[in-house]
């Protein structure tokens, strides 16, 4: 797996809070008692052999966040409340990679006999890689903008850029060189949503589509999300031609050489070997 979560965990089992959500205006009024468990992977290598607090999650913490959010925030349904909470514990903590979020109901307006009903979600930081190429204007300004762009996104963090370099056109030769690079990040967004997010930066830079691999001022591309391998109308991961695209390889294996592409089982190393080959 290119992006291993950690297997440590800390668990919280049972944590009682009174707060105000539900579908009925009742319930959002009245408030009633819910109970939380969490299960949160994270690394405990250096604080068990350093013993230093800096490096451990307060657990303690983290019960009184959870507890104060529920309090302060009303919602309807609880997938809202587990979605919005549990990227809001994974933004304030981030020794925590991942978690598992369950919110039992067990005071649930139902007019039968139950203990509880109840939602559980997992949420995580996923690693992406990105390409990133302009070949219009001033093409370095596009692509550090692009840059500090995702990095004010809230659900973005750990952006890292290659170098970056300049390479002939790809697909469409009458046209100038590129700049391009690999952007490396850690999202809590899923892959449609960043690609939403990537839509939205090439769209500030002016980014045109009239001419299939034209010119452009800024071109973002999902390569790997972690070793996901996904497909719909609008996104394939991995990127359906990486292997056949010299630009994208030779900034890529100096970021993550021993990468593993999910489908081919080869690694960007491997990949750029074997396309070079061929040439």
């Amino acid at each position: 797996m290119n992006n291993i979560w950690p297997e440590d965990e800390i668990r919280i089992e049972r944590l009682e809070i009174y707060a105000y959500h539900g579908v009925h205006p009742k319930e959002r009024r009245q408030g009633q008692t819910f109970v939380v468990n969490a299960t949160m992977y994270t690394d405990t290598h250096k604080a068990g052999a350093t013993d230093d607090l800096s490096c451990a999650t307060d657990y303690g913490a983290v019960c009184m966040f959870i507890d104060k959010w529920m309090r302060e925030n009303t919602y309807q349904l609880l997938e809202t409340v587990l979605d919005k909470l549990s990227k809001a514990v994974l933004l304030q903590f981030e020794l925590i990679h991942s978690m598992d979020l369950e919110i039992r109901k067990p005071e649930a307006p139902i007019e039968l006999t139950f203990s509880s009903v109840s939602v559980k979600v997992r949420r995580g930081w996923h690693k992406v890689y990105l390409s990133v190429g302009s070949n219009m204007g001033d093409r370095r300004k596009y692509i550090d903008d692009a840059v500090e762009a995702l990095k004010a996104q809230q659900l973005i963090r750990k952006v890292k850029v290659s170098e970056l370099i300049e390479t002939a056109p790809y697909g469409y030769r009458e046209q100038d060189d590129f700049l391009n690079g690999i952007i490396e990040l850690e999202t809590l967004f899923t892959p449609e949503e960043l690609l939403n997010v990537l839509h939205e930066t090439e769209n500030a830079a002016g980014r045109e589509r009239k001419i299939h691999w034209g010119p452009r001022t800024l071109d973002l591309d999902i390569l790997f999300y972690d070793d996901e391998v996904y497909r719909s109308e609008s996104l394939v991961i991995p990127h359906i031609d990486l292997q056949n695209r010299e630009f994208v390889l030779k900034p890529l294996i100096t970021m993550a050489p021993e990468l593993r592409h999910p489908i081919f089982g080869k690694s960007v190393y491997q990949l750029l070997e074997e396309l070079q080959k061929k040439q």
